[in-house]
């Protein structure tokens, strides 16, 4: 060691700390490719093989006959995607709008609702808080011409209405219109703007003490609507809810689990999902919510799907309610979707779906799409709808409620603790076909407008509910307009009164409509509903104790 020069110390702290970034790097690393491996855009995903696209130009350029080629692209992805689940999708450019909207909950119009009467497009109501109600339109009002289009006398279609009167927000659009009590057409102009598409079809008290809403599907404003009803509901006196899911088809997941939050305890799983590339994601009960202790049902049917599930599992497998109606349809995949450079998109099951106990509740779809669309048509006859088996499951896979300990079954959908089966009677094939036709509604328009002063008496829902009465003589009026188009149909339901009540109700309830909007309708419909009848006995009695007891 030279003198004048200090002594070196030894560092052991900076080799080691340069060790232990480099395998946090590492790892970092190895993390983040994961990630974007996942995440990586769908545009790089469809460029990596383009054999596809190497044979429809080819086809393009070479084939004998002349192809259009967005069908082939079409039909290519078509084949691409039979052999995958029965939910995973292609949706073309065209139908984006219609699917975006239902789901957003809104879209850009001027907010009617119409039929074609007479080849004549007669406004049947006016959507709440949009823009036609703003500019003064009534029910009643037939449309002569929108914008420069004459539209009077044309049988124009539904389609075509629907662009003409779409726009941009802001947007303004000259409609000429026809009013019963003017003398000669006036024009209206109407700024056109978001229109919202309610996803909560009605809500009312049943009784002094028993809430209803029904939720027609689960989109982006699910929640907030749902909120609004039941703090009404509640500062109404509600102890006691029915929650209408029947014919829900599903929707966004998070509107589900938001709604599942307010009537399921704190802190509990309302749902996980998990998939090849999907890692487990549960999701909990965050907050107190607005009504966890009342007594619950939640109706069902085979209509009733994804979302619905979602929230009708997490009600029975916490014992917080009864379900009651038909087994759901049995939709447990969740599907992502993916936009694609046309303006299209696909929609791609990620993952599966896992109620609080565990249960997958998908139908098995092994042997096919084919098949497993069969299945479920299985549920109906020739004949009618009939009532759908309530045997056990295919999957023998039991499982238990948390918290009474109550068996509930994994495949197939959601079995009800209190099953409903059809009527055969009143969903025969022969009324179900004058049911869904648009003559009935027509009729009942026709009739209203043109005896609007026997209506306007009315000035409560349940005065008309007491005092209207369909009579023999407006029935007789609906058979002659069906003649025209369903006179098999007609002999076949005008010989069984059953039938005939039934159909007497559903016409009464498009009166309700008009008047009273769609709590008038549903209050109706639901008074000769066999599963509201019976949940509301369940509810006013022990049964519901011994049922939720187990």
């Amino acid at each position: 060691m030279q003198p004048g020069f200090p002594k070196k110390r030894r560092n052991y702290w900076t080799p080691l700390l340069v060790f232990l970034l480099l395998i946090f790097g590492i790892f970092i690393g190895f993390q983040l490719n994961r990630y974007l491996d996942y995440k990586r855009p769908i545009e790089t995903v469809i460029e990596r093989n383009d054999r596809v696209e190497e044979i429809i130009d080819l086809i393009n350029e070479r084939y004998v006959d002349s192809v259009n080629k967005n069908l082939l692209y079409d039909d290519a992805i078509t084949g691409v995607l039979k052999n995958l689940d029965p939910h995973t999708t292609y949706i073309p450019a065209k139908e984006m709008r219609d699917v975006n909207d239902k789901l957003n909950g809104n879209f850009k119009g001027i907010g009617i609702e119409f039929l074609m009467v007479n080849d004549t497009i007669v406004i049947t109501s006016i959507i709440k808080n949009g823009p036609s109600e703003d500019a003064g339109l009534k029910i009643g009002d037939k449309i002569l011409k929108i914008g420069s289009n004459w539209v009077a006398g044309k049988n124009i279609k539904s389609a075509e209405l629907l662009n003409l009167v779409r726009g941009p927000e802001d947007s303004k659009v000259e409609l000429i219109i026809d009013r019963k009590d003017r003398e000669f057409p006036f024009s209206v102009t109407i700024k056109r703007g978001l229109v919202p598409l309610y996803s909560i079809d009605a809500s009312y008290m049943v009784n002094a003490q028993t809430g209803y809403i029904k939720i027609d599907r689960f989109s982006a404003t699910t929640y907030r609507e749902f909120m609004k009803s039941l703090t009404a509901l509640l500062k109404s006196g509600m102890t006691q809810l029915i929650l209408d899911l029947r014919q829900n088809p599903g929707g966004y997941l998070d509107a589900a689990t938001a709604v599942a939050d307010e009537l399921i305890g704190n802190k509990k799983l309302l749902v996980y999902t998990e998939g090849r590339m999907m890692p487990k994601q549960e999701v909990y009960a965050e907050k107190a919510g607005d009504f966890e202790k009342g007594k619950l049902i939640v109706l069902v049917d085979e209509g009733s799907a994804s979302a619905s599930e979602i929230l009708a599992g997490a009600v029975q497998d916490w014992d917080r309610g009864i379900i009651m109606g038909r087994q759901t349809y049995g939709k447990g995949l969740v599907q992502e979707q993916f936009t694609l450079t046309d303006g299209s998109a696909l929609r791609l099951t990620i993952a599966r779906y896992y109620t609080p106990t565990g249960r997958d509740i998908q139908r098995s779809y092994d042997k096919g799409k084919a098949s497993y669309e069969s299945d479920y048509l299985k549920r109906f006859s020739e004949s009618g709808i009939q009532p759908y088996s309530d045997k056990k499951t295919k999957d023998t896979n039991s499982f238990y409620t948390e918290i009474k300990h109550r068996k509930v079954y994994g495949g197939g959908g959601i079995r009800p603790d209190v099953t409903i089966p059809f009527k055969t009677t009143s969903y025969s094939g022969s009324l179900y076909d004058l049911l869904v036709s648009k003559v009935l509604k027509t009729t009942v328009f026709q009739y209203y407008t043109n005896n609007d002063g026997i209506f306007s008496k009315y000035k409560s829902f349940p005065d008309f509910s007491r005092n209207f009465q369909v009579t023999p003589e407006l029935m007789y009026l609906l058979k002659s307009n069906f003649e025209k188009e369903y006179p098999l149909q007609v002999e076949k339901v005008w010989s069984d009164q059953q039938a005939l009540n039934y159909l007497a109700v559903r016409m009464k309830a498009q009166f309700a409509k008009i008047l009273f909007g769609d709590d008038g309708y549903y209050q109706l419909i639901n008074s000769d509903d066999e599963t509201m009848i019976r949940a509301l006995e369940i509810l006013n009695s022990k049964e519901y104790s011994r049922i939720i007891g187990g």
